[in-house]
């Protein structure tokens, strides 16, 4: 395994790039190994994903080509192999990067990740059984009396994969406001200023994720600005007592500072 470097220690470029390339190794043979384990347990993860169905159109997927179950089969499994993989992933991301931080703000960071991951599984669980049964009630039913509804099942295990990731990241708002301002490159009076800003960057973020249709878009959009009032709340908080002990570092106030 590489060694992650220490703060401050001065390597040549070739060292960082040998470092770099191991540590892409690491994370392809993670994504490689976690595929290998999904395609293993692939039928419960297809009959997993395909529970949030209404229950008129269980055992409704269908497909349109010889290769399309297989391909099928191989996109779910690849995609469930990396979400094994990540933390895996992350984690030699954050080794190589750490060297940029202080030691003491490096503990803070990786505090943060594990907070990240534990708050990308809520989302997950929120988008799998609170948003997806509602979503796709609404979508799988409308106007049925004119249309003939057939799922096929590339395009359903797609949606529904891409729904389970983008609110994963949704959930994930929290620890990066946070750990903006715990880092000292924001201040909380500056996200109470600006908070039309915030408001407008949430929305493209939103646009942005994997999303098919204006119902999903919705979905995504209501849940993330909820999450940045919460955080802009929870960085007011945290920032008073992290003053207080210090604990924040110094820095110059930013133009467009103000109180709200």
């Amino acid at each position: 395994l590489p060694r992650r470097l220490s703060h401050g220690e001065s390597v040549t470029l070739v060292e960082h790039l040998d470092e770099l390339r191991s540590r892409l190794i690491i994370g392809i043979l993670a994504v490689v190994l976690g595929f290998a384990v999904a395609y293993a347990f692939h039928d419960p993860i297809l009959r997993w994903l395909a529970e949030p169905l209404p229950a008129a159109r269980e055992g409704r997927l269908v497909t349109f080509g010889v290769t399309e179950p297989f391909f099928t089969t191989v996109k779910v499994s690849l995609a469930a192999g990396f979400a094994l993989a990540l933390p895996i992933v992350l984690w030699q991301l954050w080794s190589f990067l750490a060297p940029a931080f202080q030691e003491h703000l490096q503990r803070v960071v990786a505090v943060f990740v594990l907070v990240g991951t534990a708050l990308f599984a809520g989302g997950v669980a929120f988008a799998y059984w609170v948003v997806l049964p509602r979503a796709l009630s609404f979508l799988t039913s409308f106007n049925a009396d004119l249309f003939e509804i057939q799922l096929r099942a590339s395009y359903y295990y797609s949606f529904v994969s891409l729904a389970l990731l983008g609110i994963g990241l949704i959930f994930e708002l929290p620890v990066v406001v946070l750990g903006l301002v715990r880092l000292g490159i924001v201040t909380s009076a500056q996200l109470r200023h600006n908070w039309r800003i915030g408001v407008a960057i949430v929305v493209v973020v939103a646009a942005l994720l994997p999303t098919v249709d204006p119902v999903s878009l919705a979905f995504e959009v209501v849940p993330l600005l909820i999450l940045y009032a919460i955080s802009v709340g929870l960085a007011t908080l945290f920032e008073k007592r992290w003053a207080a002990s210090g604990a924040l570092p110094e820095r110059e106030p930013l133009p467009g500072a103000g109180e709200s």
